[in-house]
């Protein structure tokens, strides 16, 4: 699938992005990718060509665009390097609630605004810190995402959090998919029972489940892939996207 660099301008500078095409006539729906917490890398940037090879014009932004100059994180090593976690952290503390929408909405825009692209809204998805940061843009943006999912994503439903996505949901108008992993602390039972709560209350079409694997089972390069959750993966988001991307 062609994919190109683009710069989109953002809140608070130009974000590096790459911009995945399907082969043939458009237009075609648009889809903005939330990558993990070690960042934008080749493997995000593969499955940007895949969304496009199933008929979306994908977006894949660094999200740390704010630290121009950070350096790529091991995916193998980053949670057991005491100093690169906390470089991470350092990174992660720039996306607050109120600059991810911005960010979001800036994304959503230069999407909507290309000649590839039809209709009015876009798909979200993220992996890990993605999946939180997909559903705020749904509850960002209102009627501009259509349909959200959050895989292995934690913090999505914490009680004592003002910022966690479940207590805006009503804010939304997106069907959401949500597939946590299994015995991850970040996302527990109880918090997808609450989440499954927020959104009935929303009137949201929704679905939450989880998978029998673990956290980080739809990133290829992650240690804990899962070839098989991997593939559900991919066949919610055709469903989801089917639905309601047009």
């Amino acid at each position: 699938m062609p994919r190109q660099d683009v710069r989109i301008p953002a809140a608070d500078g130009d974000s590096a992005a790459t911009l995945h095409v399907p082969e043939g006539a458009g237009p075609w729906p648009a889809v903005l990718v939330y990558v993990d917490a070690a960042g934008v890398r080749e493997t995000f940037r593969q499955m940007g060509d895949q969304f496009a090879s199933m008929g979306y014009v994908t977006l894949v932004p660094d999200l740390y665009y704010r630290s121009a100059d950070w350096a790529p994180f091991d995916i193998a090593t980053l949670f057991s390097d005491e100093s690169e976690r906390a470089r991470l952290m350092t990174i992660i503390r720039l996306l607050t609630k109120d600059k991810v929408v911005a960010d979001a909405n800036a994304y959503a825009d230069f999407l909507l605004a290309r000649p590839e692209v039809s209709g009015t809204a876009i798909g979200t998805t993220g992996y890990c810190m993605g999946g939180r940061l997909s559903l705020i843009a749904a509850t960002g943006l209102g009627d501009k995402v259509a349909a959200a999912a959050s895989f292995h994503g934690g913090h999505l439903a914490v009680p004592d959090n003002p910022d966690s996505p479940h207590l805006a949901v009503g804010e939304a108008t997106a069907a959401i998919y949500v597939a946590g992993a299994e015995e991850d602390a970040g996302f527990t039972a109880e918090q997808a029972e609450l989440l499954r709560t927020a959104l009935a209350e929303a009137g949201l079409e929704h679905t939450v489940e989880f998978y029998p694997a673990k956290h980080g089972f739809a990133v290829p390069d992650n240690p804990t892939y899962d070839e098989q959750a991997s593939a559900r993966h991919w066949e919610a988001l055709r469903h989801l996207y089917l639905a309601h991307l047009v």
